[in-house]
């Protein structure tokens, strides 16, 4: 019986933790919020982002607040940036601070979504010199998502 209980337990467990861990954003959602980022992502970078641009960065930053979120977010955001033509990579990685919103990690084709080491640089945990991207497990503060 009792060996019943902790396996009942176990389970309960397990299903209460899963859904934590998953990541609830789309790559449609990451898509239809930067859509309108794909033209300013191609030109020159002569003129700021436009405002529909900027909103859907913000609404997207405003929906990965967990880790895996955000996770989810990077790699879509990558797969993204791989297929667009003419992608000014500047801009890219601009984009965020260009449109008043802080993240910590780059937006790049390269960039390393899980990456802990990374993290721990970024977070003031060691030196920097040596962190090629910045990932998004942690928030501005340092503090695990």
């Amino acid at each position: 019986m009792a060996s019943l209980n902790f396996a009942c337990v176990l389970f309960l467990c397990m299903i209460a933790i899963v859904p934590i861990a998953q990541a609830t954003i789309t790559c449609t959602q990451v898509s239809n919020n930067v859509l309108q980022c794909v033209t300013y992502l191609r030109g020159t970078g002569a003129s700021p982002p436009p405002a529909n641009c900027c909103q859907g960065v913000k609404n997207l930053n405003g929906m990965a607040k967990s880790t895996p979120d955000r996770q989810s977010a990077c790699n879509c955001l990558k797969t993204a940036a791989s297929e667009i033509s003419g992608l000014n990579p500047t801009l890219a990685a601009n984009l965020p601070k260009n449109c008043g919103v802080n993240i910590p990690y780059k937006i790049s084709t390269s960039t390393d979504c899980s990456n802990e080491d990374d993290r721990a640089a970024i977070c003031g945990r060691r030196d920097t010199s040596s962190v090629k991207n910045k990932d998004i497990t942690s928030g501005l503060d340092g503090t695990p998502l």
